[in-house]
Formats: structure tokens, sequence, C-alpha cells
């Protein structure tokens, strides 16, 4: 799961390190991180488009995957596979279906970040492959272990065959940060068999119409649902060094059926009381008030 957070979080442990095989990375030529921003980067709300978006989230992660996974490893755990702050875990939601049925199904994890949750889909005996931008983050997959292929690339161009996986899954990985959500549901739909699940999780579209913030100054609007104007965060030079794309629930529901997709079910996960952790701005506090993940069940027929 790769969900940036904007203040700081519940420092975690530094995940052990496997004695199982090491994967392969397959890094293309074109993926080193950008030089580091000489000076706190301003935030903004303007256009960006796909090849500025991927660039910039790109070097984002690259540069920030340390502290990402000291922050929230404890959270995400080596092998869990977790939704959304919330805590929503795989294992009792199911959204891929029953963990039985996953034993020698292959799975694409899109946006993988440490491959946490593929680890979790290696132990129910699947077949994952997790992608990620971030050679970084891929680092961090390899740093924990696990016998499974990772692959950097960007998930608007999959570098693999048609129909060649069962089930497709995206816990906070690439959708909230892609400027063509088609592109990539095409892409995603390509790859799958007829048949096939792609389960996502994002930001909860509601979100956006509020402060980023986990206290009560979190729940006052602050903007309009319906700009869709990209949040970005740009260096000195005016150049983007982190893009955020918001769709509205109506936006997403239209992208599924446009890439070709039947929405199956749209699940909003309640905060349980069991999570008194903060992420950003995902609190116990807002979380009882109004959703803050929105994950999103599509089938190709």
């Amino acid at each position: 799961m790769t969900l940036r957070n904007t203040s700081s979080g519940t420092v975690g442990r530094v995940a052990r390190k496997s004695t199982t095989r090491e994967p392969i990375i397959q890094e293309p030529a074109s993926s080193a991180p950008l030089s580091e921003p000489a000076s706190e980067p301003e935030a903004t709300r303007r256009d960006a488009d796909v090849t500025e978006s991927s660039r910039a989230n790109r070097g984002w992660w690259d540069r920030n995957a340390d502290e990402y996974q000291v922050e929230h490893g404890t959270f995400l755990g080596d092998d869990r596979f977790v939704w959304g702050p919330e805590g929503l875990d795989e294992v009792e939601a199911e959204l891929l279906g029953p963990a039985e049925d996953l034993k020698g199904r292959d799975v694409l994890e899109i946006g993988a970040g440490a491959a946490q949750c593929s680890r979790w889909l290696a132990a129910q005996g699947a077949r994952p492959v997790a992608l990620d931008l971030s050679h970084r983050q891929l680092q961090h997959a390899l740093r924990i272990g696990g016998a499974f292929p990772l692959v950097c690339a960007d998930a608007g161009a999959l570098p693999f065959a048609d129909g060649s996986f069962d089930l497709a899954c995206s816990a906070y990985g690439a959708m909230p940060f892609v400027a063509d959500p088609v592109l990539v549901l095409r892409e995603v739909r390509r790859v799958l068999r007829p048949g096939g699940r792609f389960v996502f999780s994002v930001t909860h579209p509601i979100r956006w119409a509020f402060p980023d913030e986990p206290g009560p100054e979190g729940l006052t609007v602050s903007a309009s649902y319906f700009d869709r104007t990209p949040y970005v965060e740009v260096d000195e030079r005016g150049h983007a060094v982190y893009v955020e794309h918001h769709r509205t629930l109506g936006d997403r529901v239209r992208d599924i059926a446009a890439a070709g997709f039947r929405l199956v079910d749209v699940a909003e996960p309640e905060w349980p009381v069991w999570n008194t952790s903060e992420w950003g701005g995902w609190s116990p506090l807002r979380g009882n008030l109004i959703p803050g993940t929105a994950i999103f069940v599509c089938e190709r027929d």
C-alpha cells in the first residue's frame, strides 16, 4: 500500500529480513529518481498531465520511501493485506474472494510499495507479481523478502501480455496519482483473463472537500467537491514534485464503465473501535463521522 500522508505518523520498526529467495527486480532504464528539491515544495492546485504526474510521483516515492516504511511499517506489517488507514484486512473483507480460492491464481498488485499485500497473497498459495513505479519502494520489498517477482513500471503501460492474470489489486497504489485513470483501468483489463477481478482503494472522494487534518479543523468543508483540479507540490522552478488527482464518486464509476469493467461493489470501510492511530488526515475522530476510503470491486466479463 502506498498511501501518502502529509503529517507525521507513528514511528514503526524496521521489518525483519526474510530468508526466502530474493525475487528479481525488472527496472526500466528511465526510472532514475529525481534529485532532492533544494527547498520545501509549495502546494498548489493546477493541471498536471500524464507524463508530469508520473515523473513527479516516481521521484517523490523514491525520495520518501525510507521514511514511509519506517513510519507505517508496524501498521502495514510485513505480510498483511490492508486496504486503507481504517485497517480493513483482506482476511475479513474477502474482496478478491475467499482466501481458499486464491491458491494457484495469478495476481497482479499495482502500486505495491514494499509488497506487503503480495506477501500475504503468496502465503495463501497465490502467484503474485508486485509492481510499483518507485524503485526505492521495491528495494524495501527486497529487504523484507518474498519468493515472487518485483517489477518497476508505470501502471499506465503494464509490461505484461494480454490475459496474464486472474486477479489484480491496488491498495492506494497508482489510482490516486494518475492523470488518466481510464488508461490504467484499460491496461489492467487487458492483462486480466475473462472473468478476472480488479479491486482498488483510493481516498474517498468526499475527503477532497475537507482539509487534510485529523482533528476538528478537518470536519469543516473548505473546498468544492466538484473541483477536479489536481493537488500539486512544486519546487522553486515550478516543476511538479508530487501530484494527486481528484475524481468524484460518479467519475470513478464512469471511468470503470469506460474501461470496459463491470462494477460489482463499492465498499466504504467504517472506522473500527480498535484503531486508535492517526495517519495524516485519517483519524478516529474523522473516521467515525465521514468515510475516508472507497474500495471499488470491478470484474471483466
